[in-house]
């Protein structure tokens, strides 16, 4: 016997699924090794998990946004790479644990450097190079005197550079060569003067699907993230074979047939115009359901749409059984996934929510149990 009950909510995840994702994508990307990208607990999915599988699946390291998910996983036996930057009172701990340090500017390889020596160790470091993403790096045209300036500084061993694109997504984007040339110029430039990498990246997973060039010489690495989940962009281009690897589901909590002229929810903006056959499904948006889909979105019950009547609450949504009338309390409710011969993508929700699917990812509640299916 459970010592509590089931939880109301689960994002089911298939690491089979998963490490297929994984390998589809080192097959397109050959022969560059691919960095599985962890940031935000693994897009919300649970980092420990989801690492463990892509370690089992060939990873060749990590990428995460800030040091404390970098020490997460500093014990996987796997390269771990801060991708974003590093702040002053961070840098310590991150060389004492061999974490891959970000270098956006020579004032922070300066303080790297200074904490390296007092340590007594090497820190490996990679340039981060601002081609065009205007958040964070080296300015790609100011890049080749702070490059030649930095490397000059003890106990630093500088294995790579990288960028980042706003714009890849879109295939055949003028933006995106321009960036793509320009990170390429100045790695001829710096080579020409015998600064050379032994890792390169520019690719992220719009990148793989729409510009191939990024996962050839002189790159080695690509970096993946929302791909892996067989998720992808809902404006780029989907050039690999990928299953989506996750599906939210909860229970009916509740049936009543409700007389014409009731209204649903907070707002009142749903009135029956006939005597209804309404559901109470245990999830709301605090468990990720988007607000956009109150009177708009659906839910699978035994295989059938259920559309969603009303606004959606914290905790609970309001859905029409009238295609359902057998369903009963405790019915499993598919809102993200396939049951029977009909399906809802993840992409459905953020297209009515005008978003993306890392937003919803990144937005499931923390109530909601994670569950790792190997088969």
């Amino acid at each position: 016997m459970r010592n509590r009950p089931e939880s109301r909510v689960r994002l089911e995840i298939s690491l089979n699924k998963l490490k297929q994702n994984f390998q589809n994508i080192c097959k397109n990307v050959a022969p560059c090794s691919v960095l599985a990208i962890l940031k935000a607990n693994a897009y919300g999915l649970g980092v420990m998990d989801i690492a463990c599988a892509l370690k089992a699946a060939g990873a060749a390291g990590f990428g995460v946004a800030e040091i404390n998910e970098a020490l997460q996983l500093k014990d996987m036996g796997l390269p771990v790479q801060i991708l974003g930057n590093i702040l002053p009172d961070e840098i310590p701990v991150a060389v004492s644990n061999g974490i891959i340090c970000p270098i956006n500017d020579f004032r922070t390889a300066q303080a790297i450097s200074r904490e390296a020596v007092k340590q007594q160790k090497t820190v490996e470091c990679h340039f981060k190079i601002d081609t065009g993403m205007g958040r964070l790096g080296m300015l790609v045209h100011d890049a080749y005197e702070q490059i030649l300036e930095t490397v000059k500084l003890p106990n630093l061993k500088f294995e790579g550079i990288y960028s980042h694109f706003p714009m890849a997504y879109q295939g055949g984007d003028d933006y995106t060569r321009n960036q793509i040339n320009s990170f390429t110029a100045l790695l001829k430039k710096l080579d020409a003067a015998g600064v050379k990498f032994n890792k390169i990246h520019m690719a992220n997973s719009d990148a793989i699907n729409n510009f191939p060039e990024t996962c050839t010489a002189p790159f080695t690495h690509v970096r993946t993230g929302i791909n892996l989940y067989g998720l992808f962009d809902s404006q780029g281009r989907r050039s690999m074979n990928l299953e989506p690897v996750l599906e939210i589901k909860t229970r009916l909590a509740a049936i009543r047939k409700l007389p014409a002229g009731s209204t649903i929810g907070y707002g009142r903006t749903y009135r029956l115009m006939k005597d209804t056959l309404i559901g109470t499904i245990a999830a709301g948006y605090a468990d990720g359901l988007p607000l956009a889909l109150s009177n708009r979105g659906y839910v699978l019950i035994r295989g059938h749409l259920c559309p969603v009547l009303g606004r959606i609450s914290m905790d609970y949504t309001t859905v029409s059984l009238e295609s359902v009338p057998d369903a009963q309390c405790g019915d499993e409710v598919v809102c993200i996934g396939r049951q029977g011969e009909s399906a809802i993508p993840a992409e459905h929700w953020s297209q009515l929510k005008g978003t993306h699917v890392y937003e919803l990812l990144c937005s499931v509640g923390s109530r909601v149990e994670r569950v790792y299916l190997e088969g």
